[in-house]
């Protein structure tokens, strides 16, 4: 009893240094990852049961990833040009209250893609605000240690979500994920109702904005992407390769082990959903302790981990097909990725934040957030079409892993532009 008084209390201590706005931000992305979690990461096997080929589910992620585009870009310009980053999340709820609602009936193809557009347009709208929103909480408080908070909450929210959607598919109900995601979005709505968060932002030039005409403003807007594009240029390409493994992780890893390797036997739903949460229960646990030791460090240090550990856990992924009991070869390279994510989250958002200009932190987030969107719509429908092919993806995790190392020297790029800022 006295170790769980003093555990309480040392949490309590650790959980008060952080400034309240960002305790507030932090338990809205554990709820929106708890939802989040069993539909990313298992809706490929829900679909997958109604007959629905690698390539077509790959194509409803591609889908999803159309729809975040067109919203990431919107929700950018507004935060640039309003106050209230509450109104996007609600909207993001909304949107992902709707996927759910057509997700949980869908048995045909055109359904699956309808529900996949709106979960597209949720993330696109929730992703720029929910990161905007860190530094802008921490004030005075590091940002480095926001996003590494932020991550944990995010690791910890996927971990639960998953966690829940194993259950789920061992009792036969996989389909309950939509449910706890749609709870987790009304639960998030009135957690947004209990503060507005606010851009730090003045008003006088809020208002001068928004008396522009509609051409002003988008005429202001591609003009602020052009500018900004090159100097994010290096951290973008990384960054679309390391959101494509994120990508690859939702959809091709649940098909990969469901299917099987050349030579890895296949394993049941109930087993794949059990293995994609332990992986992501080794992300909660590793993803504090990485995040806050790298962000006593460059950025560019922690992009350098993240792209190592990605390649080394992708070569693994492929070498475990090779093996009839790879399985154990295979959540050793899972345990690299874990690594290489738990570096690459809070890294990049810190490093976009250091090397955009201050008054154009929200049009640069919604470009660096369109990496998850662009390489959701490439990735997921490239592994498709080589499972399909080769029934096993060897030559995926493979490719993918060469693909890291290639990009490397890119990092130091980053320095350079960042000089120039």
């Amino acid at each position: 009893m006295h170790v769980f008084l003093k555990t309480t209390s040392n949490f309590k201590l650790w959980w008060n240094q952080f400034p309240p706005e960002l305790r507030l931000i932090t338990k809205a992305r554990v709820l929106a990852s708890i939802g989040a979690g069993g539909v990313l990461y298992l809706t490929p096997i829900v679909f997958n049961s109604l007959s629905l080929s690698a390539t077509q589910i790959g194509e409803g992620i591609a889908i999803a990833a159309i729809a975040g585009t067109l919203t990431r870009l919107m929700t950018g310009f507004y935060l640039d040009k309003n106050s209230k980053i509450s109104v996007p999340l609600k909207v993001a709820a909304s949107f992902a209250l709707i996927a759910d609602l057509i997700l949980l009936i869908a048995k045909q193809y055109h359904l699956f893609l309808l529900g996949e557009f709106f979960l597209g347009a949720a993330a696109g709208v929730y992703w720029p605000s929910i990161e905007l929103a860190i530094p802008l909480a921490c004030s005075n408080f590091k940002s480095s240690k926001g996003f590494a908070l932020a991550r944990s909450a995010d690791a910890l929210g996927v971990s639960v979500g998953t966690m829940i959607g194993s259950l789920a598919a061992f009792f036969g109900q996989i389909r309950s994920i939509y449910l706890v995601e749609g709870l987790c979005m009304l639960l998030l709505i009135n957690i947004l109702n209990q503060s507005t968060l606010l851009n730090k932002k003045n008003t006088e030039e809020v208002q001068k904005i928004n008396n522009k005409n509609v051409l002003e403003r988008l005429s202001s807007l591609i003009k602020e992407i052009f500018i900004l594009i090159p100097n994010l240029s290096p951290l973008l390409v990384i960054s679309l390769f390391s959101t494509g493994m994120l990508s690859l992780l939702q959809s091709a890893l649940p098909l990969d082990l469901v299917i099987g390797g050349i030579k890895r036997t296949p394993i049941l739903e109930s087993q794949t959903a059990l293995l994609i949460a332990l992986k992501l229960i080794i992300l909660l646990i590793i993803q504090w302790p990485i995040g806050n030791w790298l962000s006593k460090r460059k950025f560019e240090f922690g992009l350098m981990i993240s792209c190592i550990s990605f390649s080394f856990g992708s070569f693994l992924l492929g070498l475990s097909s090779l093996y009839k009991n790879g399985i154990p070869i295979m959540l050793f390279g899972l345990i690299f990725i874990s690594i290489g994510l738990a570096s690459f989250l809070p890294t990049a958002t810190e490093a976009v934040i250091k090397i955009s200009p201050l008054k154009q932190r929200g049009i640069s987030m919604s470009i660096y957030s369109q990496c998850f969107g662009i390489s959701a719509f490439i990735a997921p429908w490239i592994g498709g079409k080589l499972i399909d092919v080769n029934q096993h993806a060897t030559y995926l995790w493979i490719g993918i892993s060469i693909c890291f190392i290639l990009i490397l020297p890119l990092i130091q790029l980053i320095k350079i532009k960042k000089a120039f800022n």
